[in-house]
């Protein structure tokens, strides 16, 4: 099962740079998105590529922002939305069973546009890693997608060093972020690229962050145990990111 997770910001966007084209190149099994931005009655389904896929929605409330969904080629059980089920209002979190896997679609909050946007990331990974601990004990596969916002280190972004009071790279955010690996969660793409730069998968449209690949990495596929014993190599797929959204699409295929 081929599982490819992206935030592609702004789902009827994507579908009019051409998205249709990317998932038919990469072929995925599931499709996890981030950051929708739209309800499903807002999609023209005669350009809607999923439209004989199995679906699940979690939009947010307040129109055209945030929002996750989920696209199967096999039928799957919606198990919650939000965190362990609790109000979901920006929907952030979508997790399903699919094929005996527990799959779940993250978009965490930026955190950048301001002050009381920090604090409100902050409660937000307060409640998360609990919450992420409780899952990954599981006897079956779970695995995270999403964009989570955080690079975890300096390998994780081009300029770091005149990032360390930026949101997304702040010592307390890096803190979080390793303390949710090291608590048994693998990260997938860092197991399997080894101790380089990157593979990064968002870039700014400044300068040409995008053409020189100057980026951020904060989109992750993690797996519990069981899952990452079952994962085959990820792949970052920088070619689809430029394309259509400013973050690229990662895949594992989990066998």
């Amino acid at each position: 099962m081929k599982v490819l997770t992206w935030n592609v910001n702004g789902l009827r966007a994507a579908i009019r740079k051409g998205i249709d084209h990317w998932i038919d190149e990469i072929a995925p099994d599931v499709v996890i998105l981030q950051e929708i931005r739209c309800r499903p009655d807002q999609i023209d389904i005669s350009t809607f590529p999923f439209q004989d896929w199995h679906a699940a929605w979690n939009p947010a409330q307040r129109p055209g922002y945030a929002g996750t969904a989920v696209f199967s080629r096999q039928p799957f059980k919606v198990l919650h939305t939000g965190i362990d089920g609790n109000p979901d209002p920006e929907g952030r979190v979508l997790r399903i069973d699919v094929g005996g896997v527990d799959l779940v679609s993250t978009y965490l909050p930026s955190g950048s546009s301001s002050e009381e946007a920090s604090r409100k990331k902050n409660a937000w990974m307060a409640e998360y890693a609990p919450w992420m601990a409780s899952i990954k004990r599981r006897r079956r596969p779970v695995l995270v997608g999403g964009d989570l916002n955080i690079a975890r280190s300096e390998r994780d972004i081009f300029h770091w060093k005149s990032n360390l009071n930026t949101s997304g790279f702040l010592p307390h955010e890096r803190a979080w972020m390793e303390a949710l690996i090291n608590s048994g969660w693998h990260d997938l793409v860092r197991q399997h690229s080894g101790d380089i730069d990157g593979p990064y998968t968002w870039w700014s449209n400044r300068g040409q962050a995008r053409q020189l690949d100057r980026g951020w990495r904060i989109d992750y596929m993690l797996g519990n145990t069981r899952a990452a014993q079952i994962a085959g190599p990820p792949r970052v797929h920088r070619e689809a990111g430029l394309a259509i959204s400013d973050h690229a699409p990662i895949t594992v295929n989990l066998d």
